[in-house]
């Protein structure tokens, strides 16, 4: 079955909110087996808005609404989808006390217009909000479905979990699981290269997308049961772990820190870092994990060269005949950080992120990333050459995470360059 995902609100077309609902929507009604093939953002226009909920009827098999379900004049989401599926709307007493309870019990007095609120659908389901006032719908003209969801995310989410997703899946005849796996250190581009015979397949589907530093492939299944449509799964995210190997650093949610932070703590080692033009992102990032004190010691932001020397010991004729954004400084402060915390894994991270600063012989976008255990020290060359400052310390720090968790498992440190410590 196809749907389509409806956001109502003016709000969003100013740009004065964002249009998150849309983004969890889809990706839930994706694991739930729908296809979505259109998203659509309307003002608070009645016209407009039965014009599109029309158009969405005849063309989708389920729309989902969010928002226009409030107690003011402009609210009229429900009003008119009601008007398109033919369900007139009737005044509920016990959603009306549910309502004004809700006041009572904020200390505050029910306005007038929130009685509206209390109108649900005759034919159709009211679902009901535990977490504020406008009770969501369903509707239905024969096959087709209308869910009516409020616009807050907090209202939207829970009512989408506990009340749409139970319809929904009565829709299905049939069980969707999903399996993901996150790769670093292949482009979306190259990977396609490597494992484009594994995109065509029907059932199990394979799919890449890329998000920012790392490349997420979604395998997902359609089975009987969830036992067969996992195992389904499973076949075919073994054959990327054959040709990827160890570039799939986890699987589902879990980030290239948790994934660092749990590898550290698994092998009862710790990190220390020092950051140039990444100004302490790395630092953050780890830190950001539950469960780091265990494995992080310290992290210096040393922009100044004088900080490079006073704190990590980094040779003032080394920052004079390389450089600060050099690879033998890199070395010298992972060296120096190493000295100082006492660490197992030291990092050290200088560069140009820009927009200024850079030169024809090391222009913006050139990052030295080093990283040192007790015997060896690898350092790696990042150029990310027409990319903007946020762009280059995210990565920096990405890949500075990826050499940490390689040296922790002992695995090939590709295209470094290696030391002795």
């Amino acid at each position: 079955m196809n749907a389509e995902i409806i956001a109502v609100g003016t709000e969003l077309l100013l740009g004065d909110i964002l249009n998150t609902n849309a983004q969890y929507l889809s990706q839930k009604l994706a694991e739930l087996g729908f296809t979505v093939h259109f998203q659509s953002v309307v003002g608070d226009n009645p016209q407009r808005l039965e014009q599109l909920a029309t158009q969405a009827k005849q063309r989708s098999d389920i729309v989902i609404y969010s928002g226009g379900l409030g107690p003011t004049a402009d609210d009229l989401t429900k009003e008119t989808v009601a008007k398109v599926y033919g369900d007139p709307l009737q005044f509920d007493q016990q959603q009306f006390e549910r309502i004004r309870g809700f006041f009572h019990a904020c200390s505050r007095n029910m306005p007038e217009n929130n009685r509206k609120q209390a109108m649900v659908p005759a034919f159709g389901e009211t679902l009901d909000n535990a977490n504020g006032t406008a009770p969501g719908a369903l509707f239905r003209d024969g096959e087709k479905i209308a869910i009516l969801l409020p616009g807050p995310p907090k209202e939207m989410i829970p009512m989408f979990e506990q009340q749409a997703i139970p319809r929904l899946q009565k829709l299905q005849k049939a069980v969707l699981v999903s399996r993901v796996l996150r790769v670093y250190g292949v482009g979306e581009s190259a990977l396609e290269d490597m494992v484009g015979h594994l995109l065509e397949g029907e059932n199990p589907t394979a799919a890449l997308y890329a998000k920012p530093a790392e490349v997420i492939i979604r395998i997902t299944a359609k089975a009987a049961t969830s036992q067969q449509a996992e195992e389904m799964c499973g076949k075919t995210a073994q054959q990327f772990y054959d040709i990827l190997g160890d570039c799939i650093y986890a699987e589902a949610d879990q980030t290239l820190q948790q994934t660092v932070v749990q590898v550290l703590a698994e092998k009862g080692l710790k990190v220390s870092t020092a950051e140039s033009c990444t100004g302490g992102l790395l630092s953050q990032r780890i830190t950001a994990v539950p469960g780091s004190s265990q494995v992080f010691e310290c992290g210096v932001c040393s922009y100044a060269n004088t900080i490079k020397e006073k704190l990590l010991g980094v040779p003032a004729d080394v920052l004079e005949q390389y450089g600060a954004v050099s690879p033998q400084t890199a070395i010298a402060m992972a060296r120096g950080s190493k000295a100082l915390s006492g660490a197992d894994i030291a990092v050290g991270i200088t560069g140009i992120a820009g927009p200024d600063g850079g030169t024809p012989e090391k222009p913006v976008g050139l990052v030295y990333i080093s990283v040192a255990n007790g015997e060896t020290i690898w350092v790696y060359k990042l150029l990310l050459a027409h990319r903007n400052r946020e762009t280059v310390r995210f990565a920096a720090s990405q890949k500075a995470l990826d050499m940490v968790r390689r040296v922790a498992l002992g695995l090939e440190m590709k295209d470094c360059q290696c030391f002795e410590m």
